[in-house]
């Protein structure tokens, strides 16, 4: 599994669900300037998927207000996302979902990621932050079965923006408004209050 964190997200141009609609030219280049949750999963009218994208969905404003999109993208075409979409939730479908779901039909960006499962051809459960120059700068695999927790997803990002704008780092289990530190070792014992 290649690491990504901290070199430039692999751009894609692909076709892709966006609010309902059908998008031939979807660019991740499009999104520059703001940051980006680019998450895989493994397939439409699955199991563990539709509760992931409903919880994505849940949190979406809360991603937004921090100038973050979120993006689904799975191995299945856009005609699969769309039917899927107009699915109601109590059939397992994703009907209310508004965020973009990119169709990866033939793998490559699946590939580009390295969430591609051997022999499976379906991805992991890949999630890469991007920040707003389009450098990963977090990311998680998960196996098929895992689900996600979306709420650690904007931790992570509150922790980015934090050290963006203050130079300071977020330890262990950091949330926002809590204790942060300098970067040094005084800064560590000042944390530790000692």
């Amino acid at each position: 599994m290649s690491v990504l964190v901290g070199k430039q997200a692999p751009d894609f141009t692909a076709k892709a669900v966006v609010n309902g609609d059908l998008k031939d030219n979807f660019k991740l280049s499009d999104y520059r300037g703001k940051y980006v949750l680019l998450f895989f999963y493994p397939l439409d009218f699955t199991f563990v998927c539709p509760t992931e994208l409903h919880a994505f969905q849940e949190r979406s404003e809360a991603f937004r207000e921090r100038g973050c999109e979120v993006i689904g993208c799975s191995v299945d075409s856009e005609y699969s996302h769309l039917a899927w979409l107009r699915t109601p939730k109590k059939d397992g479908g994703i009907q209310g979902v508004r965020y973009a779901i990119v169709a990866d039909i033939n793998k490559t960006i699946a590939r580009d990621y390295d969430v591609l499962v051997q022999g499976a051809g379906v991805a992991y459960r890949g999630a890469f932050l991007i920040d707003q120059k389009g450098v990963v700068r977090h990311q998680t695999v998960n196996d098929l079965p895992l689900g996600r927790n979306v709420d650690e997803f904007l931790r992570v990002l509150d922790a980015l923006q934090f050290n963006e704008k203050h130079g300071e780092v977020c330890p262990a289990n950091w949330r926002k408004g809590e204790k942060t530190m300098r970067p040094n070792e005084q800064g560590l014992k000042t944390y530790f209050g000692l």
